[in-house]
């Protein structure tokens, strides 16, 4: 009995020592820029409030009908996304970046129902996020009420061919983090109609702002020009949600 104890002991502490590296490792997520952190100010274009935590973009003129809730990726700090979704809000939608917890969106699928409900007014919504966080807001659409899917170097891991969305995939031809066979996998469970970017000499990292993540190929385009690429292709897609 007595060593029946002791080894009960060391699978305890093994297990408090395992999690707590867990939390220490998820807790120390990829630093947001310089940069991402200016994107946080508001301006006479974007107002930039902050509630429940989230980072919540709006125009500075007239009433969007449209929202955005975006998911950041796996172990990246949500701010690093500031500069991206604040260029989309400038265009006309309301656009709410949810920080996760332990910054992994798996622990956060359902996050995006609390942001529909406290923005009543807003008629049409799309989930979306990078990598891991873009799987996530996947799963989020497949059982919630929204109208699009914006994946952006991502893909799902559940099927949603049956489901009625509006849906985009971006993705970067020098990605070095996602699965290029996933992705490719990937078509099969897209909602029909599903739009495929591809930016040409894109890369991972390039759809935050947080500098070259371990594992990413080297862009061969600027982190601008990416960007701006993948906020047009977003807002299009938003833009078709919209009522005639």
């Amino acid at each position: 009995m007595q060593k029946l104890k002791w080894i009960l002991v060391g699978l305890i502490g093994a297990l408090v020592v395992g999690a707590a590296g867990f939390v220490i490792w998820a807790g120390t997520p990829l630093a947001a820029t310089a940069e991402a952190s200016a994107a946080l100010q508001p301006d006479e274009l974007v107002q930039v409030t902050e509630q429940n935590g989230w980072m919540i973009f709006q125009p500075a003129a007239g009433e969007p009908s449209t929202g955005f809730i975006f998911y950041p990726g796996g172990r990246v700090d949500a701010r690093a996304y500031a500069p991206l979704v604040r260029d989309i809000a400038a265009q006309g939608y309301l656009a709410v970046i949810v920080p996760m917890p332990l910054n992994l969106a798996i622990f956060g699928v359902n996050a995006a129902a609390d942001v529909q409900a406290a923005f009543p007014n807003i008629q049409t919504w799309a989930v979306g996020g990078h990598s891991l966080g873009g799987a996530m807001a996947a799963r989020y659409a497949q059982a919630s009420p929204v109208a699009g899917l914006v994946l952006w170097a991502s893909y799902p891991d559940i099927d949603l061919s049956q489901k009625p969305l509006a849906a985009v995939s971006i993705y970067g031809t020098r990605d070095g983090v996602a699965n290029a066979e996933s992705l490719q996998n990937s078509r099969a469970l897209m909602p029909p109609g599903t739009r495929w970017a591809a930016i040409e000499g894109g890369n991972h990292s390039g759809f935050g702002s947080y500098g070259l993540q371990p594992g990413d190929n080297e862009a061969t385009i600027s982190a601008d020009e990416q960007r701006a690429q993948v906020v047009a292709v977003t807002v299009e897609l938003l833009a078709s949600l919209q009522a005639p």
